[in-house]
């Protein structure tokens, strides 16, 4: 048992499990019965999430010192009480089920589920490779 991050709509791993979007928006032009079947996510869960205002700081990440300046903020955002429960949600399950969490960007080193990772990690989550 065990959480995998992801980037959304890549194949999913044979023992993936639940894959659960956490990002802002739903994928653009794609239908929403359709979801699923693209392997983008089976539950959307925009609460890890970073606020917009957030993401597009980590967008816009150009030097180390923006991408450190982007996960302070993630990370306090991820700090309030309801993030904090929905990670211990995640990592309590991670040791029952296994279950994926992601995002859509191409690089997960400049991505908020690198972050996510971690955070994950702290709570004692069961991660995969």
């Amino acid at each position: 048992m065990a959480i995998r991050v992801v980037r959304l709509g890549s194949p999913r791993h044979p023992d993936e499990g639940l894959r659960i979007g956490t990002v802002r928006r739903p994928p653009r032009g794609v239908p929403k019965e359709e979801i699923p079947a693209r392997d983008f996510y089976d539950v959307w869960f925009p609460n890890l999430a970073p606020s917009a205002e957030t993401m597009k700081l980590g967008q816009a990440a150009a030097s180390p010192a923006d991408w450190a300046a982007f996960r302070r903020r993630y990370r306090a955002e991820m700090g309030t009480p309801e993030s904090r429960h929905a990670l211990a949600l995640l990592a309590a399950l991670s040791h029952r089920t296994d279950l994926a969490v992601g995002c859509y960007c191409p690089d997960e080193t400049h991505c908020h589920r690198s972050v996510l990772r971690e955070l994950l990690a702290e709570q004692g989550a069961a991660l995969a490779g």
